[in-house]
């Protein structure tokens, strides 16, 4: 059986930035040296069509998967289940500025309705802008490969035995190491701007497909929120992630890191209103400013707080009063 190496992915920056062209390319030359990978090259993960050869190639990778990208890995992993390039999420020890301050990665929503077909595999995303030399996604890289499941080959001797009638020993060698191979699926591609859902949050709450007036949400046959329409998003607006109770949804090419897929969970699941102090719109109006402005753009009339203001947070139940509820009650007060 021929060896099966890891397959690693590096997703280009968009534009022709030297310093991240030049480190996407020590990263490959170095993996093919030390042959620790199967390396493949394809455009920003964001930017991929459908029917781009780099999807298809991604679609057809079997096995484990190293994935670096210049997103968040959240952003990362769920572009890439949208394009139904599935798997459970790998754990990776490199850590950005944002997941430092955070002890352990999230535990999945309870309420969560979770990703559909996952395979037994493992996707590991790493994000790009973490660091500027190789080195340090290198020693990642190597980590993850010596941890991978080595494919082996098993001597069938047929059930001969040796002159003196003892059973001979089975015995399991490792097959020659293939040399590992580059796969260059890079090309022109336009920018876009979509959100992504993560489900490992998404409720199902249908807050979106409520707010969002330009087509972008449906159901599938399960009844479950997808973005169905990507290319009908406006861009720039963020404003249905704005709505999302869950923070479920991502836009990855947002400026704002909760937005674009920082890491979810512990302190920034407070949302903490400073309109109150400041006097600025809170989220959701924001979020109705940032609407009407993209209908009036397409000829339409504004519909301010009208139409898919969020409902069903209106209706949920209370939860109890913690410590920041007081807080802000306490500057109401004052």
């Amino acid at each position: 059986m021929a060896d099966r190496k890891l397959s690693v992915v590096i997703a280009q920056a968009p534009g022709k930035n030297p310093n991240k062209r030049q480190l996407e390319e020590d990263i490959a030359a170095q993996l093919l040296i030390e042959n620790v990978a199967n390396v493949s090259l394809v455009p920003h993960l964001n930017d991929l069509a459908a029917d781009d050869s780099g999807t298809m190639w991604l679609k057809n990778l079997g096995g484990d998967v190293v994935v670096l990208a210049w997103l968040y890995p959240r952003a990362a992993h769920w572009i890439l289940d949208r394009m139904g390039i599935k798997g459970k999420e790998g754990t990776v020890l490199l850590r950005s500025g944002d997941e430092e301050e955070e002890e352990e990665p999230p535990e999945p929503s309870p309420d969560a309705i979770g990703a559909l077909k996952v395979p037994n595999r493992t996707i590991f995303a790493i994000d790009l802008r973490i660091g500027a030399t190789a080195d340090v996604f290198l020693s990642e890289i190597r980590r993850i490969s010596r941890e991978a499941t080595v494919e082996t080959v098993t001597l069938d001797l047929f059930g001969t035995l040796p002159s003196n009638g003892a059973p001979l020993a089975v015995t399991e060698v490792q097959p020659a190491p293939l040399a590992a191979t580059r796969s260059d699926l890079t090309g022109d591609t336009k920018r876009r701007w979509y959100p992504v859902i993560d489900y490992s949050r998404c409720t199902n709450c249908m807050e979106c497909i409520d707010f969002c007036l330009f087509g972008v949400y449906g159901l599938d046959d399960h009844e479950r929120i997808l973005v169905e329409q990507q290319d009908n998003c406006k861009k720039g607006c963020p404003a249905c992630s704005r709505v999302c109770p869950a923070n479920a949804i991502i836009f990855p090419e947002h400026k704002t890191p909760g937005i674009a897929g920082a890491p979810a969970g512990g302190v920034s699941d407070f949302k903490i209103d400073l309109s109150k102090l400041f006097g600025a719109p809170n989220a959701l109006e924001l979020a109705v400013m940032e609407r009407d402005t993209e209908l009036v753009a397409d000829g339409r009339s504004a519909v301010g707080m009208t139409v898919g203001v969020p409902k069903r947070q209106a209706n949920s139940p209370q939860k109890p009063k913690d410590a920041l509820d007081a807080l802000i009650d306490g500057l109401d007060a004052f």
